[in-house]
This record gives structure tokens, sequence and C-alpha cells, in this order.
């Protein structure tokens, strides 16, 4: 019996969740979904290879707040993406938690209503929805994983993981993403130093055993037999970037040093590397095609912060003045740079991917 003089002196109330298996039975994956999914794993991880020498860019919304905006967006991307497909393999963005510097707004999961009554289940079930639908349309999706229960939720529709740099160090983040089933990116910490990040994927490499949540519901000793598709994304850090040549290089070179001499590098093209401007985002991105060009065989991959409209807009009290299609986290590109900026991506890549 628990002796409220001891323990829960902080806590208001404890309410009982609906199980990972019982959403999943609720929500379950189609074989279209399955298929999508499938194919998006195997060829993020045939990239990470080297086989497949396509960029993968996670590209889409900093984070999903209105499910008519994210089924709009991906309707374009997915036709975007079959175009550019014989040089970039487009990942939606699919974010659905966002780590909180003191407080806000933590994401559609966390908080579906945008109004402070943290429903979590209807998140839950909201973002498995939203995931199968654009699975269920061909369009590989991608994510956080920042709570360490989530994935037991929706992992099953999920591509590629991101661990955040605020995470990145946690022994917890790293032991949940040694068991994760999709390629996972871990990014360089705050300060912009690449140690943590190379740590965390030597880590994830090897299998542990940690604490976790089964499918029942039930918390469980989880075994894990270590991701062999972890790599370091690179987003800058202290107010400064890390996507230049110099910066790369640097990368790849603690890379070697850790024993991982190809190691393969993704570019965040938002956060430091943008000074926290999303109109500078393609001035990174052509960067990158720059040194693509010259010869840069270890950065495969790309995000990219996009929305139906540029810029970012506060959350405020009144939902009916938010503007449709507009991030109300980070500011993102709109959708006209979105197409202009992946487009000239292409053109400038095209024969040097091809030729690594």
């Amino acid at each position: 019996m628990t002796d409220l003089s001891l323990e829960d002196v902080n806590i208001e109330a404890i309410e009982p969740m609906i199980t990972p298996a019982a959403l999943k039975t609720q929500i379950p994956v189609t074989n279209a979904a399955r298929a999508t999914v499938l194919k998006g794993r195997q060829t993020i991880q045939n990239i990470l290879d080297g086989t497949d020498k396509r960029l993968f860019v996670v590209i889409g919304p900093c984070s999903i707040h209105d499910l008519k905006a994210a089924h709009e967006y991906a309707g374009r991307l997915k036709t975007l993406a079959a175009e550019l497909e014989d040089t970039l393999y487009i990942v939606m963005r699919v974010y659905f938690e966002k780590p909180r510097t003191t407080v806000g707004w933590k994401g559609l999961i966390n908080d579906p209503d945008l109004n402070g009554t943290f429903n979590i289940e209807k998140g839950l079930s909201t973002a498995r929805q939203l995931l199968l639908d654009l699975n269920e349309m061909g369009l590989p999706c991608a994510t956080e994983a920042l709570d360490p229960n989530t994935p037991q939720y929706m992992q099953d529709l999920i591509s590629w993981s991101a661990i955040g740099a605020r995470t990145t160090e946690s022994q917890t983040h790293r032991e949940m993403s040694s068991g994760l089933s999709s390629p996972v990116g871990f990014k360089n910490g705050t300060d912009g130093g690449m140690t943590v990040a190379v740590n965390a994927m030597k880590s994830v490499e090897s299998g542990h055993s940690f604490l976790g949540l089964s499918a029942d519901g039930q918390v469980s000793v989880i075994r894990s037999k270590g991701n062999p598709y972890a790599h370091v994304v690179l987003r800058g850090g202290n107010g400064s970037p890390n996507y230049d040549a110099a910066s790369v290089e640097k990368a790849e070179a603690e890379l070697a040093k850790a024993g991982k001499p190809d190691g393969k590098l993704m570019i965040d093209s938002s956060h430091a590397n943008s000074n926290k401007d999303p109109s500078l985002q393609p001035m990174v991105i052509q960067n990158v095609g720059e040194q693509i060009v010259d010869g840069n065989k270890s950065i495969v991959s790309l995000m990219v912060e996009s929305h139906l409209k540029a810029g970012n807009q506060n959350l405020g009290d009144d939902k009916s003045k938010l503007v449709y299609g507009q991030s109300i986290t980070d500011g993102c590109i709109s959708w006209e740079q979105t197409e202009d900026t992946l487009r000239a991506l292409r053109e400038q890549i095209r024969e040097a991917i091809h030729q690594r």
C-alpha cells in the first residue's frame, strides 16, 4: 500500500493508459502501410551502407499540429518525391513530441487539443492514425523518439528516427535506440560538439538490458540486440553552424578516430546551421550540394523544416486565429521554397551522386 506521506507527494493524479497492443488492435497496420515502412527502412539502410547512392531527405513541418494541413502537405510531398526519386529519397518529417527548454506546447501526443488538457491517449491515437494514413499513401515517415514509451505505440510505422540534441547524451535514449527497428540519427550536442553523438552511435550499436514497456503495458526488462544503423546528424550549436566543408571534414576525422572511417552524416539545415532563420535553409542545402559535387562521400542525408506557409506563429489562446499551414513551433520554409530548393538540389548533384 502506498504511504502518501512518503510517495507521490508531488503527484496530482495517475491515469491508466491504453496499452500499445490495444492501440495497435484499434488502428492496425495495413498491407500497404507495411510495404511502405519496410521499403523505407531498407532504402535508408542501403543509402547508409552506400549501395544506394541517393540522398535521403527528411523534410516536413517542425511539428504536426493540424491534421488537415499535414495531409495536404503529404499529398504535395508525395508528388514531388516521385519527380525527384532518381536522386533524392524523400521521407516526411512527422514530429509529434517537442522538447522544451522550459515550458510550452509539448506536441500533438501530449496536448492534441492545443489547450493544456493533455489528453495523451487521444494524442497517441491521433498520431498513430496519421502515420497509418501517410504510409498508406506510400510516403515513409520520420519522427523524433523523445518519450521512451512512445515507440511502443508507433515505431511499426516509422522508417527513420531522430534523437535530439538535448537527449543524445541520455543513457535512457541510447538504450531505447539500441532496440528501435528503424535507422536512427543522433544530433550533435547543443554546444556543437561531436563527442556525445559519436559516443551515442557506438553505444547504440551494442545490445543493452533496460527497463521498458511491453506491448501489453507491463514494465519489463528489455534486452536489445543493438542497432547497426545509427549515425550522426550535424545541426550546429552555440549559435555556430557546422555544415561547411571544414566542419564536415572535422566530423569525418572524429568518426574515423572512433573507429568509424566510413561513418555517414546527415546535415540538419535548420537550428544553428541556419541561425534559426528558416529562410537560410536553402543556402545551407546549396552549400551541401557543392560539397557533394566536389567529391564528398560522407554526407548521405539532409533534414529540412518545411510547411505549406513560411515562418511560424504563436499558438495563443484563440485557435481560430491560427494561420492554416504555418508552424506553431520553429519556423519553416514555404511549400514554394521547398519545391524550388529540392529541384535545384537534384539538378546540382544528380551527376555527382551517381558517380560516388
